[in-house]
């Protein structure tokens, strides 16, 4: 299961790395805050592996990011452990560009709306019909 999130790094812990039967392994947990609701919400993320951690590391503490993660739980000892592990890690999306500066026409209305600065259409211009079909053929 993939899921994203939107929000701010609060804060970075330190490179965690060790060795195991596998082999070397390196790991770094960051705090994601992002916003729930009217509420601002914390979770701890984690990055495995030298290429993750180098990745993480581009980003510092305030920047807005995008962070694919995968959920996943683990018993041990009869208590149960909860990984939320990034995947990829992105800047956060500029936000939406501004309208185009073409007339908005909404034909349930019949009105138009023009951007600021444009000049208004004439009446010729306004007298011919709405369709919801504007295909030339």
């Amino acid at each position: 299961m993939a899921l994203e999130l939107e929000g701010r790094i609060a804060r970075k812990f330190n490179v965690q790395t060790g060795t195991s039967a596998r082999g070397a392994w390196s790991k770094q947990e960051f705090i994601l805050e992002y916003q729930e609701g009217n509420f601002p919400t914390q979770v701890c993320l984690n990055v495995w592996g030298d290429e993750k951690v180098r990745e993480l590391d581009k980003y510092q503490v305030g920047d807005k990011v995008k962070v694919a993660f995968n959920l996943s739980s683990r018993e041990y000892n009869g208590r149960w452990y909860t990984d939320v592990r990034a995947w990829r890690i992105e800047p956060a999306s500029a936000p939406a560009p501004a309208p185009s500066q073409g007339y908005n026409y909404v034909q349930s209305a019949g009105s138009y709306s023009a951007p600021t600065g444009a000049p208004m259409p004439s009446a010729d211009d306004m007298s011919a019909p709405l369709s919801d079909d504007d295909l030339p053929f």
